[in-house]
């Protein structure tokens, strides 16, 4: 039996919580870089004879902070579960876990990983790795640009000089990372396959398809489109209980933010260009469905269609594709 190790991650530090067979605890505190990992590490080898096989580690999705650890520890053979915040609060709720400290926050993921035995974390391999940090790295520097661009609009003409250089260099930046991102896919023969299979999608372009291919990372992770359309925050969202409460308030808000946005304009252009997605679209039309609703279902169909092309490794064809629930 695997040891349970709760690792509650933020910014600056590691509140690890381990619990073994018995019920016990044991808690030491980390610094959350490169040292920290590899004395956290020591210290499990240290309680666990056999680490780094004998335990599992689950610490929770916590915007970066927690990736460099997950792959630090992967990397050295140990099992990481990295699960969604909210499967673990409702656990400590169910629990009647009252106080909330970052000691006690891993804890409840210690004995939450043991009781709930999550899924192994899969890692990006180091392609797609590269490829996610560039492409968050030309959003960020697109987002500078257009803030800078709002700013130029009402800005006086002491600063305008300013903020025209700024917008320069950012365009040249931009450019930058795009090569790069261009030379990461074409120089990783995996990604550069995907990629070449995307491309034969309608409403598919340059843009979208680094994200698609940063976001979703390999396929097979997904073992069905409700999976994926759950991952990328596409899963309908019903609330229904006796005859009072009939809810459908569109997609559920939990899930990858990124690839959801990723999808709303590629959905509107494969609307008119892609065969299936148009004949779903005017179907939708037809039947007076709101605009919103509509181009949700056309991304949901886009990316069920993506998911398809990628999992069966065969270029995108109407005569031949097979339909998929959207």
């Amino acid at each position: 039996m695997q040891v349970a190790i709760g690792v509650d991650v933020s910014k600056a530090k590691l509140d690890v919580a381990l619990l073994n067979p018995q019920g016990k605890y044991r808690s030491k505190v980390f610094s959350n870089e490169q040292s920290g990992f590899k004395a956290l590490l020591q210290w499990l080898r240290e309680q666990v004879p056999d680490a780094p096989a004998g335990v599992h580690v689950c610490m929770e999705a916590t915007g970066g902070y927690h990736e460099a650890l997950a792959l630090f520890l992967h990397d050295h053979g140990v099992l990481v579960s990295v699960v969604n915040p909210l499967l673990v609060k409702r656990f400590a709720q169910a629990s009647l876990v009252r106080n909330k400290t970052d000691e006690g926050d891993a804890k409840v993921l210690a004995r939450f990983c043991q009781m709930q035995q999550p899924g192994r974390w899969e890692a990006p391999a180091p392609g797609v790795r590269a490829l996610q940090a560039l492409v968050g790295r030309l959003d960020t520097l697109q987002a500078m640009r257009q803030a800078e661009r709002n700013r130029l609009e009402m800005a006086h003409d002491s600063i305008r000089a300013s903020i025209v250089k700024l917008i320069a260099e950012l365009d040249s930046e931009i450019v930058q990372v795009r090569k790069q991102i261009k030379k990461t896919i074409d120089d990783d023969p995996d990604l550069k396959e995907r990629s070449g299979l995307l491309q034969t999608i309608p409403g598919l372009g340059g843009k979208t398809i680094p994200q698609l291919l940063a976001y979703i990372g390999r396929p097979e992770r997904f073992r069905s489109v409700k999976a994926i359309s759950a991952y990328s925050k596409m899963a309908p969202m019903i609330r229904q209980s006796g005859s009072s409460l009939n809810q459908h308030r569109g997609t559920h808000p939990m899930g990858h933010t990124g690839l959801k946005q990723a999808l709303y304009f590629p959905a509107m252009v494969a609307g008119r260009f892609n065969p299936l997605v148009a004949a779903f679209w005017d179907r939708l039309k037809a039947q007076n469905k709101p605009g919103k609703v509509i181009v949700e279902a056309c991304m949901h169909k886009l990316l069920a269609i993506a998911y398809g092309v990628l999992r069966s490794g065969k270029p995108f064809d109407a005569n031949h594709q097979k339909p998929t629930a959207a």
